[in-house]
């Protein structure tokens, strides 16, 4: 009954062979006698190059040490345990380091190691043992680690398991660098290609405009339309309304060609959009190049994002309409020009997109491999992953 009751709870529907259920308590060694709780104006005083662990990643470094080797650790509170998919709720701590009072410190015992408690609990859902503190905030309490259940197959398997998944760690990690290199480089790019002050005599001889005198001649701008219930019919073209996202989808749009949309109204009033792709403009502004690069203008928009917001009036419903934006200055160069800038910036755009995807596949194939690997649906023969000894 108490394993049936423990299967239960570890969602899993049996016991691979060779492997065990039991719960973290019996198996793991909690050594939470080894933290140390030390407070930020103390630890001002003893920097150093040992790391200063909380429940979810280093805080501070220091000039002494508390941990020497390999230890799992898992927070008492945070809002990681919110989404676990998302956001790791473990860490395999290494080499000598400290740890504050926030988070469990797991040792290696004879049938679990701490790498395998890290990775076993690393994305796994275990709000049903939390209690709460707060609608956003969950507590892990020493009585319940204990009481949490874990399949533990031979420490070989373990080991082969964990190096196993590490490779898509890996994998996701040097994806995740790199798109936010990209990131800083776009943004790089944006300022001094599009900058509010020129900072070449090339760009020095741009035309300085308000956004209000191109309307009506070199830039075309109107309201979005409203979506009724009966002209709403589901389909797969994109409502823009006053989100970041898209509100919901239609079967018809407003428009078919490249346009820059700017939310109407709504928290994120101001927020600047570009689609070359079909849309229904609903509760937005509408603005489109009709003597220049639509592209050109939304990277304009974009680079003066923060101006824009601070455009939003209104009090409880902010709101921002093509009058409150008819004042800002821009740099409005020639269509060549536009279009090579435009081009630059799309393409390293296009690489970080492209970044994101591959990033975005790694983690479903990671999803994918831990719900077989972590239940035994699928065996590691430590032989082939680790190499002969």
């Amino acid at each position: 009954m108490k394993t049936q009751l423990l299967l239960k709870q570890a969602r899993v529907s049996l016991i691979p062979h060779g492997w065990q259920i039991s719960q973290v308590g019996k198996s793991c060694s909690i050594r939470n006698d080894l933290r140390k709780p030390i407070s930020l104006e103390e630890r001002s005083s003893i920097q150093g190059d040992y790391p200063y662990y909380g429940p979810t990643g280093i805080l501070d470094y220091i000039d002494q040490y508390l941990l020497d080797g390999e230890f799992a650790l898992i927070g008492e509170d945070g809002d990681h345990f919110l989404k676990p998919k998302e956001k790791p709720q473990t860490i395999l701590a290494k080499g000598k380091f400290n740890v504050n009072n926030h988070a469990h410190v797991i040792a290696s015992t004879n049938v679990c190691s701490a790498e395998w408690f890290a990775t076993f609990y690393k994305h796994r859902n275990i709000t049903d043992f939390l209690s709460r503190q707060g609608a956003n905030r969950y507590k892990l309490n020493k009585a319940t680690l204990e009481k949490l259940p874990i399949l533990l197959p031979p420490l070989p398997e373990q080991k082969a398991i964990a190096a196993l998944l590490s490779t898509w760690d890996e994998a996701i990690e040097k994806t995740e660098r790199l798109i936010q290199a990209k990131e800083k480089r776009f943004k790089w790019l944006l300022r001094e290609l599009i900058s509010e002050q020129p900072k070449t005599q090339k760009n020095a001889k741009w035309k300085k405009v308000k956004l209000g005198d191109l309307f009506g001649k070199e830039v075309n701008v109107e309201k979005g339309k409203a979506l009724t219930k009966e002209s709403n019919t589901e389909g797969d073209v994109p409502v823009v309304a006053g989100g970041q996202t898209y509100a919901y989808f239609t079967n018809h749009s407003t428009h078919e060609i490249p346009t820059v949309t700017v939310s109407a109204s709504g928290a994120y009033a101001g927020f600047v959009w570009y689609h070359d792709y079909p849309i229904w403009a609903s509760d937005c502004n509408v603005l489109r190049a009709t003597k220049g690069i639509t592209k050109f203008l939304y990277f304009t928009l974009k680079e003066m994002q923060h101006r824009v917001y601070a455009l939003q009036s209104g009090g409880a419903q902010p709101h921002v309409y093509s009058k409150d934006m008819k004042n800002l200055q821009i740099y409005w160069p020639q269509v060549e020009e536009q279009k090579e800038i435009a081009k630059i910036l799309s393409n390293v755009q296009h690489e970080i997109n492209l970044l994101k995807q591959l990033a975005e596949q790694y983690k479903t194939q990671k999803r994918g491999l831990m719900q077989k690997m972590l239940t035994g649906q699928w065996r590691a023969k430590p032989d082939i992953v680790m190499g002969d000894a």
